[in-house]
């Protein structure tokens, strides 16, 4: 049995869907579980749509309707038939977001949220199960909220996994006779209330399927060669990587590699399934294949750049030093708050780190704390990493940069800039 994903790109099209269903044709003897993205953008549009509804904003309902016109539009270029039964499929499906929005929204913005922003993976994979059908491929549709069970943690969702394992397990009567296909990036409470598992989280849920049903491959379909060792459009010199071990490729994703999410490759490896990364565009190329040992050299340079990075400055009001139980209360903080950090520096009277720019989740760590410490606070910076450095790269790459905090080990290197 194998797992497909596709991510919002291969779904952001009727043409793309085509192209998503050739793909399927081209592996229809294997049995195969496929998970999929919110259609393109969806998944951005629909957090302006949580804001709007929490701050009681009158934008709302049309912005409800541009995502409601948006897959309508696609599903009459698949369909071509109003009286399809998936148009009052989908129509249900958005109604539960419309009763919700009729109502104060909960204190807990969080819970707002993934109620709210989970329906685009749900109207997303309802459209392509029904078209699978509607192709000849025979595909059941199957609610991921039924099947990864995670806590109350909501927008960071904490997978239970010997529940999630169990209930996974008993789908595999079910690969005998269809292809199954699901929604990455959700989950679901005990109370059947609806979690996500973090930004960019569907890769999570295939690697979640995947471990659980012991599957011999995972395959992600992205719109690109493979992983490069650095973002093509600013790097002309970026090379895709044929081969890369579990242990380079979670190097990759902790320093910030968006093409793949950094929760996805452990599960995996402790089940030794390979992944394979692969253009959705060019389906017959190898793209890059992710497992325990490889025979080509992994240790070349690779470059990220991370945008939109905040440095926040976190110094005591009394002068006092900064030690461990200052520390403790800090990384508490930003652990409730589910900030990552991305680089972080430490001197007596202060701590610096480098975090994804996110207003919400900062002003979350400042109101831990009342008057205890002293912010200091400076958005709009990018971050960039540099692993197993040259040293002449490293002077070529960094200059005519003006540094805010610089970074450097033996092997590699981060710069934080303007």
């Amino acid at each position: 049995m194998k797992v497909f994903k596709f991510g919002g790109f291969a779904v952001s099209t009727a043409a793309n869907i085509r192209n998503l269903i050739k793909i399927v044709k081209l592996n229809n003897e294997d049995q195969l579980l496929i998970v999929v993205s919110a259609m393109g953008k969806t998944t951005d549009v629909l957090e302006d749509l949580c804001e709007f509804y929490v701050s009681g904003s009158e934008k709302t309902i049309p912005q409800l309707k541009k995502i409601k016109d948006f897959h309508e539009s696609i599903m009459n270029d698949l369909f071509g038939n109003k009286n399809h039964l998936i148009y009052d499929e989908i129509e249900n499906t958005f109604i539960e977001i419309e009763w919700m929005l009729e109502d104060e929204p909960q204190p807990n913005y969080d819970f707002n949220y993934d109620q709210i922003v989970s329906i685009g993976e749900l109207v997303s994979s309802k459209i392509i199960s029904a078209y699978l059908n509607e192709c000849d491929i025979k595909a059941s549709w199957i609610d991921a909220r039924s099947y990864i069970h995670t806590d109350n943690t909501y927008r960071e969702g904490i997978i239970d996994w010997e529940k999630t394992r169990n209930s996974v397990l008993s789908l595999k009567e079910q690969f005998q006779k269809q292809i199954l296909l699901t929604q990455g990036f959700i989950g679901g409470t005990s109370e059947n209330y609806t979690t996500t598992l973090g930004r960019e989280g569907s890769d999570y849920s295939a690697t979640v399927f995947a471990s659980c049903i012991q599957a011999e491959s995972l395959t992600v379909w992205k719109d690109v060669p493979g992983i490069m060792n650095a973002d093509p459009a600013i790097f002309k010199e970026a090379r895709k990587y044929d081969e890369l071990p579990y242990s380079k490729a979670i190097e990759l994703a902790y320093y910030g590699a968006n093409i793949i999410h950094p929760k996805t490759i452990k599960p995996l490896q402790n089940s030794a399934i390979p992944l394979f990364v692969k253009p959705f565009l060019m389906p017959e190329e190898a793209g890059t294949v992710i497992k325990q040992s490889v025979s080509k050299d992994s240790e070349i340079e690779a470059i990220i750049l991370k945008k939109r990075q905040t440095l926040l400055s976190v110094s005591t009001l009394d002068y006092s030093f900064m030690d461990e139980n200052f520390l403790s209360k800090l990384f508490r903080a930003f652990y409730e708050s589910h900030i990552k950090l991305n680089m972080m520096q430490l001197s007596a009277l202060s701590v610096s780190v480098c975090i994804d720019q996110d207003q919400a989740k900062l002003k979350k760590v400042m109101n831990f704390f009342q008057n205890e410490f002293q912010f200091s606070i400076q958005d709009d910076l990018e971050l960039l990493t540099i692993l197993n450095f040259k040293q002449q790269d490293l002077n070529r790459i960094s200059s005519g940069k003006e540094i805010i905090m610089e970074q450097i080990t033996k092997k590699n290197a981060q710069f934080l800039t303007k």
